[in-house]
């Protein structure tokens, strides 16, 4: 299903994207490819530079350098490290033993200790945010502010020097199989990549594959930082192929990953012209289709990629598509197939987790707590599951499960949507010590948000949607101004409607609203703030109607929202106050 996608998010509404990696196994043999030749560099003897930077995709990165180079630069500003291409070799020692990514595991389920040796200081500090779900009771905002500051200097990446006598660039080893990435164990599996790419760097396919893998780690581990290991590993690969669409595709995912998708567009055609059949750039132009708000040709890519390259990835964004128009019948029916054929407990979590994010988004909450027990069956650890069903059982009035089941996901994956769904609880539990426990929860978006933009992630849809009711109100105008610049889809206008309503702007936010129920996406929240917005703006009438609609169909979309739709339906219910008649002197 098309994930709205692929900010790496599970935002109300919308899908997190498939598994990279496992995109990456299906193209390590792709369909009716042209057999490709050698790119420059890849002649006898000569020397590549791309696999001198590249392997600065494969060191620790230097916490002495950044040291010394003094205060980072400003999230996204010039000057800051966004790993746009691969640097050049600074000339160190040649033989510098090139250690493993910080992050990467000695071995299955086990996780370095933030302040253990050998863990970089910037990684280290995005652990700590993601650690802080888990020890709210100390975060302050002090605490915050500090994790950021030594965070925002995450996409730093240290240079060393790999070189090997050998002089042409190889196709992956079957040795070292995408597989592994896709069978659960990402963190085992970028460990075995970049063990096999210090003895064959010129393993352009390795190369590509571990690319997708670092995108897939900054996606399920809320680690953006990695994002430009994933640029420096993509662009390794090209030097030493330049026409091959494994890297061009994961350009493509890249680049939707960090919300350019008019560039992912762009990468995904390029690694199409390659290869038609490249199922991972296929996926990605309908991503980047859907966020662009090109709907019409969102659902025409859809069905080119599912004549071309059906299966689940493919299954799913076609079912969005339907979703985004309001065929939810259909959606469902492809979601249901697509599970009936899955077999890999990462397809089966991942599929059953989308039909439960459909059910939950109708307001079948039996219905979205069965599928995410079912996905969750075939992963107990898959996040999107446990935030889905913790969003199910807040809904079910089951606050308590959960506040500890969003409590233990922000522990692990600490961005934007989960951060505020559990901040929404607090807030609507109101218990002693909860109103300081939701602050330090949109506090934490803040540093999220920030240590994004510092590793090249356009954030405005997410910055305007948490400040708008959690943060500052001119901020969140101004991002979702910037959002509606760059696409015109439903949730950008859905969110700059939201943020003007808030700023006090109701006439201008109307139109916005009003586009952004348009296609036919049935959406509590998107109701929601249609007929706040009309009742601010004297559409009695369609005020009542659209927030009886948004309570029919998913009565605990937000813990806060309803709450407040439901106060206002009963104002605009009531009848008027009766005031006694007015009476002269003489007419009694």
């Amino acid at each position: 299903m098309a994930p709205e996608m692929n900010d790496g998010e599970t935002h109300p509404g919308r899908r997190p994207a498939p598994p990279a990696a496992a995109d990456a196994a299906a193209e390590t043999e792709p369909a009716a490819a042209p057999a490709p030749q050698p790119g420059p560099g890849a002649d006898a003897g000569a020397e590549e530079p791309g696999v001198d930077a590249g392997v600065e995709a494969l060191a620790v990165p230097d916490a002495d350098a950044d040291a010394d180079a003094g205060t980072p630069p400003a999230p996204g500003a010039e000057g800051s490290d966004e790993a746009d291409g691969p640097d050049e070799a600074d000339g160190e020692d040649p033989d510098v033993k090139t250690p493993s990514l910080p992050g990467s595991h000695a071995g299955p389920g086990t996780t370095p200790a933030p302040d253990a040796p050998g863990v970089d200081p910037r990684v280290a500090a995005v652990r700590r945010v993601g650690a802080a779900g888990r020890r709210w009771r100390a975060v302050q905002l002090g605490a915050c502010a500090a994790l950021l500051a030594v965070a925002m200097t995450a996409g730093a990446v240290a240079v060393g020097a790999l070189r090997d006598g050998g002089g042409r660039a190889v196709a992956t080893s079957a040795a070292v199989s995408p597989g592994l990435l896709a069978g659960g164990n990402l963190d085992a599996g970028v460990t075995s990549l970049q063990a096999h790419l210090r003895t064959q760097p010129r393993d352009f396919g390795s190369w590509a594959t571990l690319g997708l893998a670092y995108v897939e780690q900054a996606r399920t581990q809320g680690d953006p930082s990695r994002y430009p290991q994933a640029r420096k590993a993509f662009d390794t690969s090209l030097a030493l192929r330049a026409d091959n669409d494994q890297a061009l595709a994961g350009l493509a995912a890249l680049a939707a990953a960090r919300h350019d998708f008019r560039g992912a567009l762009a990468d995904a055609d390029r690694a199409l012209e390659q290869n038609p059949y490249n199922e991972r750039a296929l996926c990605s132009r309908v991503d980047a289709l859907v966020e662009l708000g090109r709907y019409d040709e969102a659902s025409e890519a859809a069905g080119t990629a599912d004549a071309r390259r059906p299966g689940i990835p493919v299954f799913t964004r076609y079912a969005y598509v339907h979703e985004l128009r309001g065929d939810v019948t259909t959606a469902r029916r492809v979601l249901t197939q697509a599970l009936d054929a899955a077999t890999g407990p990462g397809d089966i979590a991942y599929v059953a987790t989308q039909l439960g994010q459909l059910a939950w988004n109708q307001g079948d909450y039996p219905a979205a707590l069965a599928h995410y027990a079912r996905a969750l069956a075939a992963d107990d650890g898959y996040l999107p599951a446990l935030e889905g069903r913790a969003r199910a059982q807040a809904a079910s009035g089951r606050r308590e499960e959960a506040v500890k089941g969003l409590e233990a996901v922000v522990a692990r994956y600490p961005l934007p949507g989960p951060l505020v769904a559990l901040g929404e609880l607090y807030e609507a539990r109101g218990a002693a010590g909860d109103a300081a426990r939701a602050r330090d929860q949109y506090a934490l978006v803040d540093a999220w948000t920030a240590l994004a933009r510092a590793n090249g992630v356009d954030v405005d849809l997410d910055t305007a949607l948490a400040a708008a009711d959690h943060g500052d109100r001119a901020a969140a105008l101004r991002a979702a101004r910037a959002e509606w610049a760059r696409r015109h889809t439903v949730h950008t206008a859905d969110a700059l409607a939201w943020a003007l309503h808030v700023d006090g702007r109701d006439t201008e936010a109307l139109g916005y609203a009003r586009q952004a129920t348009a296609t036919g996406y049935r959406n509590a929240g998107f109701l929601y703030h249609l007929g706040m917005i009309e009742r601010a703006t004297g559409h009695t009438a369609d005020a009542r109607a659209h927030l009886t609609s948004a309570l029919e169909l998913n009565p605990g979309f937000s813990p806060l929202g309803a709450r407040t739709a439901r106060s206002a339906l009963t104002a605009l219910t009531a009848p008027p106050a009766q005031t006694a008649p007015r009476t002269t002197e003489g007419g009694r």
